[in-house]
């Protein structure tokens, strides 16, 4: 068994705030569920002819590098619906990472992954597998939420099998209880998971 904390990337893209939010609540899961959370996001992406950002965000997580997805053992991967698939700037991150695959520095890993939408019916649960493609390429082990959550049971707005989400409508509502929830339970669920992977339990 080893003595280093397990750690679990919480990965995301975030515009107004939702994605975002769902990302520190997943965090907190992590932290209930014994490991460490290392919040990352990814820059926008925009034509040549725009300014470049600055290397560190104002305000935020810090942007995510190669380092951090290979130096973690689990990762939580989020993204605003956009026609009912991820984000581009998380998609572009991701297409990047071609170096990794090759290495196989993925294989193996726990991931899940969570979304924000702002029309109810507008693709939570298309957004959540377009993100389990490319991770499913890596040879990461997707988890999802089971039903055994009781919070799946009652939620109205936000929370599937294939992952946390939320209807953040387009008022940006915050998080419901339920929705709250089932980020920190997915979360748990991950840093169990990542540990028991990293101790050779298969279970």
């Amino acid at each position: 068994m080893s003595t280093e904390l397990t750690r679990i990337l919480v990965l995301y893209y975030s515009v107004h705030g939702s994605t975002a939010t769902m990302a520190r609540q997943i965090a907190r899961g992590v932290e209930a569920g014994g490991a460490e959370a290392v919040l990352r996001t990814v820059p926008k992406v925009a034509p040549e002819t725009k300014v470049s950002a600055p290397e560190i965000p104002e305000e935020g997580a810090l942007y995510c590098s190669h380092d951090d997805l290979t130096s973690c053992h689990g990762l939580a991967l989020g993204s605003p619906t956009r026609f009912g698939n991820m984000a581009a700037p998380l998609k572009h991150f991701l297409d990047g990472t071609s170096g990794l695959w090759v290495e196989g520095a993925l294989v193996g890993k726990p991931a899940a992954a969570f979304t924000s939408t702002s029309s109810l019916h507008g693709g939570q649960e298309t957004t959540l597998l377009s993100m389990m493609l490319p991770l499913l390429h890596h040879g990461m082990v997707i988890l999802g939420l089971p039903y055994t959550e009781p919070a799946l049971h009652r939620t109205a707005h936000g929370g599937t099998p294939y992952g946390a989400s939320h209807h953040a409508g387009s008022d940006h509502a915050e998080l419901r209880p339920d929705e709250a929830e089932l980020c920190r339970a997915l979360g748990t669920r991950l840093a169990i998971m990542a540990q028991r992977l990293r101790d050779g339990d298969r279970r």
